[in-house]
């Protein structure tokens, strides 16, 4: 069976230097990835290089089979890769149910289903099933600029999953959020990819939840790959111990 996404050899250089030197991984169908490392290792710039954002200056992305280095986000979306950023993307004026029609939209909306379809873009349904999902039912019809960061970080998650992408890439979930909002976050992501069967890659500081919820973990330092395997074997790898926890 063919990896969902397939990482080969990616290389970015600015100037001088080299953010990502050489990375290669695949991802597999109902796996969850974790990508970790110090601060300055190369994770941002090789999100950015497998989303689009950055073209890289060597090596190959590929999404089930197709080769999609240097695509637009808009047209990754098409084939079904969706995405969260460090900064919170949630639109604060709408409610929570229409951050979600809008986000189901960017995979599966037209212009011209905008236009001339249902006022939820036919859409409403799926959202109502994902506030469900993740348990944002008391909050459906609530601004999404009045919910706590938390509830906001939960919101943009639930948004990155409408529509059943084939891939989500999740950029520090856990950034600035409290234990108990956490645990809820770390507990409908598993949950997700349990019973939906859905396929991750999360970037992440937060070295326990990273370790609790990922079922393979790879560690990037000074821009190459450091160590990759379960995450017992991982945290307990000498190299990894001194780069990345010996503080």
């Amino acid at each position: 069976m063919k990896p969902v996404l397939e990482v080969q050899g990616i290389r970015k250089r600015f100037g001088g230097i080299t953010a990502v030197d050489g990375v290669s991984f695949e991802v597999h169908e109902g796996e969850i990835l974790g990508i970790i490392g110090p601060n300055g290792c190369g994770k941002s710039t090789l999100f950015n290089c497998i989303l689009g954002q950055l073209q890289p200056t060597e090596g190959e992305v590929k999404v089930d089979g197709r080769v999609t280095t240097g695509m637009r986000a808009c047209d990754l979306n098409r084939l079904g890769v969706s995405r969260t950023f460090q900064l919170l993307q949630v639109f604060p004026q709408l409610s929570v149910r229409e951050n979600l029609i809008l986000a189901g939209q960017e995979h599966k909306g037209t212009m011209l289903s905008r236009l001339f379809g249902a006022p939820d873009a036919g859409l409403g349904a799926a959202a109502d099933q994902m506030i469900g999902f993740f348990k944002l039912g008391h909050l459906a019809n609530e601004r999404a600029g009045g919910l706590s960061y938390g509830q906001q970080k939960l919101l943009d998650a639930a948004m990155a999953f409408m529509g059943g992408p084939r891939l989500v890439l999740l950029d520090e979930p856990a950034g600035g959020v409290n234990l108990t909002m956490l645990a809820n976050l770390k507990e409908r992501l598993r949950a997700i990819n349990v019973e939906q069967g859905a396929t991750f890659v999360v970037i992440e500081h937060n070295m326990d939840f990273v370790m609790s919820l990922c079922t393979r973990v790879l560690v990037l330092a000074e821009g190459k790959v450091l160590a990759e395997g379960a995450p017992a074997i991982v945290r307990s790898n000498p190299k990894v111990i001194e780069a990345y926890l010996g503080h």
